[in-house]
């Protein structure tokens, strides 16, 4: 009887997932109306992550907290405070000087201009004069529908009264600051007091998050706040060098106001992707205002190449790797995401607020899709994503992932982490009869050839690695016994493909092994006696080919009692496991693996004879064990 306490696990998972998506809409709804406060305080997060090794710093040279707090954010911000009045003098000046550019201006207008009687020119002519007549037309509808602005009467205007005295002055000018300075204040409050008392506030977190889960919580903060105030130190250090070097640059091309564009290029570098093009893009439309040609832009242009070039691909994958764990595509949508909750603020915090976001789905199960979409690393094991490709009928796909994997690993570690483990896969769904029929067909052919042309491509440039890999006196031991091995599918051509592939590795470590064909049992039967054979190896790929190889062995055994049994179990989870599955006495060991299979065949001499069950004993540190242990 059903308890009526019992929920379905499918129903559970359900509510799960909608009561995470109710919790993450409110989340965006909550930053969204209450960004006065959470603006500072995510401001004071960064830069309490920013400036706690520095503070840590200053304490292991024997200062106190307080005081190592108080000299770090005075000179942060003074130093913040002078670069910015120097840089809102320079903008100023910028702004004073550009009227007098305005024939050099026009001239380079003038030079771009199209000569007349070309069909651009007559086509920008023709656009020139509809827009007129639009122009025209609109502005005698609108006449129309308000006659009282078309009869020649003045518009009302309202006149407001100047500043009279000091205070309104003030209060013209400061009103609107007023939102920065309240800003600026309390972030200093806040990471005034998250740096004090960091501690504090790390084993509240912990306490509030972790009550059953400390050791989840406790690697969530290390992690975070290791990888955050590594990464926002980093990039703060080479953001401004950035901004130096390239102030520099300018300065040497002639670039006016050379301070002010390598500072805002520093700054704007924290915006991804657009931020450095358009801190390039300032200097260069004023050396189009300043200077008569086209070679200082062109500089200026091949400077921000040259420089991008270097940092994004050289210089920052060496300081703090080639990526910060966001995909690119997630880098992009974040920084859209947060510049519409939080305007420009939110911009230039995306990445880290991102960085967050990722650990929080890495140790918070619930939370796990935010790793999934915004993480870099691949979502599909490399054996689900082969075998993707096949399902989707892709063979080209498949084959470029199997060169992937192979320009790295052996023949043998591919077969055992990728091929057969996508076989077991298929044969899942084909058991679950999800697999149409010649989707099946396709696989197990485009499977064949790979394993042909594998054969054919790398096994001779792979064999002195392989055999080297392996314990030489093993080899040489296997070699000289001259054993003749037959690898036999247990059920359908999954299994056979499996022992084709064993049959392969076996023969390049110099065995005398073939495989047979899947057939009817007795043919099958008759065939294992071909040539004599010391060992037979039995395929069989799970789900359903348990019963088929436990059968398969106990007639081989019946019909040649001399002869050596292994089954290979190929992808089933334990070797004891498997041997607990199929019993004792039906077969001489069990393998899960082909390189298992091959390094247990390298020590037959010391197998029992299989008369002799019950004497049987595992060798130490070996991976196979022999039916009966």
């Amino acid at each position: 009887m059903i308890s009526p306490n019992f929920v379905a696990p499918n129903n559970a998972a359900a509510s799960s997932r909608v009561l995470t998506l109710i919790a993450v809409v409110v989340v965006i709804v909550g930053l969204y109306f209450g960004r006065q406060v959470l603006i500072p305080l995510a401001l004071a997060v960064v830069l309490a992550f920013l400036l706690t090794p520095v503070v840590g710093w200053l304490e292991h040279l024997r200062f106190g907290r307080v005081p190592a707090v108080g000299m770090v954010l005075f000179l942060s911000f003074a130093l913040a405070g002078s670069v910015g009045w120097v840089v809102t003098g320079q903008l100023m000046s910028v702004v004073d000087d550009f009227p007098g550019y305005r024939s050099n201006i026009e001239n380079k207008i003038e030079s771009l201009h199209v000569p007349h009687g070309s069909g651009l020119k007559d086509a920008s002519n023709t656009l020139a004069e509809l827009s007129n007549e639009l122009s025209a037309a609109s502005q005698l509808a609108m006449d129309k529908r308000n006659p009282k602005t078309s009869n020649g009467r003045p518009v009302a205007v309202q006149m407001e009264q100047p500043p009279t005295n000091v205070p309104q002055y003030l209060r013209a000018m400061v009103g609107p600051l007023t939102g920065v300075f309240e800003t600026s204040a309390m972030v200093i409050v806040f990471t005034l007091f998250m740096l004090i008392r960091r501690e504090d506030l790390r084993n509240r977190v912990i306490w509030l998050a972790g009550q059953g889960q400390l050791t989840v919580v406790t690697q969530a903060l290390d992690d975070g706040s290791r990888r955050l105030s590594r990464y926002l130190l980093l990039q703060f250090m080479m953001n401004a060098i950035y901004g130096l070097v390239f102030g520099s640059g300018l300065y040497w091309i002639g670039v006016p106001h050379a301070l002010l564009w390598g500072v805002l290029g520093g700054l704007l570098r924290f915006v991804p992707y657009v931020g450095t093009l358009i801190g390039a893009a300032f200097p260069m439309v004023l050396a189009l205002a300043v200077f008569p040609g086209w070679n200082q832009v062109g500089l200026i242009f091949g400077l921000y190449v040259v420089l991008e070039l270097v940092i994004a691909n050289v210089i920052e994958p060496w300081l703090y790797g080639a990526h910060t764990g966001i995909s690119s595509l997630a880098i992009l949508v974040a920084a859209v995401f947060w510049a519409i909750l939080w305007g420009p603020v939110g911009l230039i915090l995306s990445t880290p607020l991102t960085v967050c976001l990722i650990l929080m789905g890495r140790y918070v199960p619930q939370l796990s899709f935010f790793e999934v979409l915004l993480g870099d690393q691949a979502v599909l094991p490399v054996e689900a994503h082969f075998y993707q490709r096949l399902l989707a009928l892709d063979q080209d796909e498949a084959r470029d992932i199997a060169d992937a994997y192979l320009k790295d690993e052996t023949i043998a570690n591919f077969y055992d982490a990728v091929l057969v483990p996508a076989l077991a896969l298929a044969e899942q769904d084909r058991h679950r009869n999800s697999l149409e029929a010649e989707t099946a067909s396709f696989i197990s052919e485009s499977a064949r050839d790979l394993i042909e042309e594998l054969d054919e491509r790398f096994f001779d440039e792979r064999v002195s690695s392989y055999r080297s890999d392996s314990n030489s006196a093993d080899s040489n031991k296997t070699a000289s016994t001259g054993m003749r091995v037959v690898c036999i599918p247990a059920g359908d051509e999954a299994d056979e493909l499996v022992a084709i592939m064993l049959t392969q590795l076996l023969r390049h470590r110099g065995w005398d092994a073939r495989s047979l064909p899947i057939g009817p049992r007795a043919k099958i039967l008759d065939q294992a006696a071909v040539d004599s054979p010391q060992v037979a190896l039995v395929s069989a790929l799970p789900p359903a080919a348990l019963g088929q190889a436990r059968s398969l062995c106990k007639r081989l055994r019946q019909r040649y009692p001399e002869l050596k049994i292994i089954l290979g179990l190929w992808s089933f989870e334990g070797v004891t496991s498997a041997q607990d599955r199929i019993g004792p006495g039906v077969a001489d060991g069990v393998a899960t693996s082909l390189q298992q299979a091959v390094e247990f065949l390298s020590q037959t001499n010391e197998w029992p004879d299989a008369s002799n069950q019950t004497q049987t004993q595992d060798a130490p540190n070996r991976e196979i064990i022999p039916a009966g242990t």
